[in-house]
């Protein structure tokens, strides 16, 4: 093991001195966070800025919410494996940590020309930031336990460089509507991630016995869930303006209810004996809140997104059911976290719900605001139909496009997310096989003693059944349950579910 020291830390060296110089040359403090803006050193009424509407006060309660998904959230639901506790928690926080800062320069990168050579960074960029963090973490779950600290990070800087294209094209070439990142964050990242999970495929990870759960594992896993439900709204909402906004915590209010009692009622009924499996309820009750994403800010009405997440919590329960393990069996699509069935599938419903959603929006429906929502399909610039709108409300030019025509570029935009999430996954995938970044193998997969060290010396010790007891600062078990019957219960509380 000796031979592997100081790669993670090289390496995490190396990409932060790049992260501080690049930070130092590029990127600036937007203005309404700047002490020398003119604005900020001019009282209100004399056409200075009003503290009181600084863009903190309106995001930063959502962007928290959006920040607690992803370092508790995320991290947490992937404590499910019995023997990877310490990677899915400890490496949800490394790479997050990363992506944030590498999320910001890629982002000022693709849009450097409107940015006139600096990044302006602000609340709203660092929520963009947080969205990016969760596309990486969405495409870790479908390698957790099969990948080393050192790919996994070599992995985040080259997911990073695909996902901000794909927006770009997506957002600014395309002008699709994405309110809650269906299509380029979930869809983007659980196709990514599985594309990599296929390339680095090998017999002895389909074979593994460390794959499983016990009970205190599953219940640890359920934090994340709960938390991830509780805040999907805000994640969702957060970048929506006004009513728009209210509207889309709405709806993924009602689409994550239905998505939950849906999925105990098919869960129990796929089950032989009728039980419910928990894996089912640690992720495909979030199900709703991807499928809602794409069109949480649009007038799909409160029975529409209960539909949406009752449709979603039936395709990710049955995906876990049936599709999962059809795609380890004959695809050779090794899925850890089942991201296919939480982020990917739901994604795909997301994009079609948004298409239909703006195949049928019109001034009748939505007002002149459904040229806020749909920015494209504003009038022309130097058009009577844009001074009528703009007479009443403030509306930017757009492209005149058809309810039909942005329905096709909603499409449009989830086919290239689709290519670009699948064309990165493979390069990368192979890039990751590279024997120096040590992929683990064999014994090593899905267990925490081959890069952490762990309490109890260096190998894993099942204690389900002992209390903690600390006596000057170190952990010691004692059994609850003498001789034989406490070994046979621990280690039927060690057994892969």
């Amino acid at each position: 093991m000796s031979w592997m020291r100081g790669k993670l830390t090289g390496l995490l060296l190396f990409f932060q001195v790049v992260f501080i110089v690049l930070f130092a040359i590029f990127v600036d403090y937007d203005e309404s966070a700047n002490a020398k803006a003119t604005v900020n050193n001019l009282d209100v009424r004399l056409g200075g800025a009003n503290p009181l509407d600084n863009p903190v006060a309106r995001y930063y309660p959502m962007f928290q919410d959006v920040h607690v998904m992803i370092f508790i959230g995320f991290g947490f639901l992937m404590t499910f494996l019995k023997r990877y506790g310490y990677g899915s928690v400890g490496l949800n926080f490394l790479v997050a940590s990363f992506v944030i800062q590498w999320a910001i320069l890629m982002s000022g990168f693709v849009h450097m020309a409107e940015n006139k050579g600096t990044i302006h960074l602000d609340i709203k960029g660092m929520l963009a930031a947080d969205f990016a963090a969760a596309a990486i973490l969405i495409s870790f779950g479908a390698v957790l336990g099969k990948i080393s600290p050192v790919q996994l990070i070599i992995m985040a800087f080259i997911e990073i460089a695909f996902f901000s294209v794909n927006e770009y094209i997506g957002v600014t070439l395309f002008k699709a509507v994405d309110v809650g990142g269906s299509m380029f964050v979930h869809t983007f990242g659980a196709y990514f991630g599985l594309t990599v999970s296929r390339v680095l495929w090998r017999k002895d990870i389909e074979e593994s016995e460390k794959e499983g759960t016990n009970y205190h594992s599953d219940l640890f896993s359920m934090i994340g869930t709960i938390f991830l439900w509780l805040y999907w709204p805000s994640f969702n909402a957060a970048l929506a303006p006004g009513d728009d906004q209210h509207r889309a915590v709405i709806n993924t209010y009602l689409a994550l209810a239905a998505c939950c009692v849906i999925t105990f009622a098919i869960s129990s009924v796929v089950d032989s004996k009728g039980k419910i499996s928990m894996v089912h309820i640690q992720n495909a009750t979030l199900a709703g809140g991807v499928a809602v994403g794409t069109s949480a800010d649009m007038m799909i009405h409160p029975w529409g997104a209960l539909v949406i997440g009752t449709t979603a919590g039936i395709l990710s329960t049955i995906g876990f059911t049936y599709i999962t393990p059809f795609l380890t069996s004959k695809a050779a699509v090794h899925d850890t976290c089942g991201v296919n069935n939480l982020h990917g599938m739901p994604g795909i419903l997301a994009a079609i719900a948004g298409a239909i959603a703006a195949a049928v929006a019109s001034v009748d429906m939505y007002g002149n605001s459904l040229y806020q929502i749909f920015p494209a399909r504003a009038p022309l610039d130097n058009t009577t139909d844009l001074l009528a709108i703009n007479s009443m409300l403030s509306v930017s030019a757009g492209d005149g496009r058809s309810s039909g025509e942005q329905a096709g570029y909603q499409i449009a935009a989830l086919a290239t997310t689709l290519g670009m999430a699948i064309i990165g996954g493979i390069l990368t995938g192979f890039i990751l096989r590279i024997p120096f970044l040590d992929q683990p193998k064999d014994d090593a997969l899905f267990e925490d003693d081959k890069f952490w060290n762990l309490p109890n010396g260096n190998s894993f010790v099942a204690v389900p059944m002992y209390e903690a007891n600390i006596t000057q600062g170190n952990m010691e078990a004692t059994p609850q349950k003498p001789g034989k019957e406490a070994e046979a219960e621990a280690g039927a509380m060690d057994t892969k579910f």
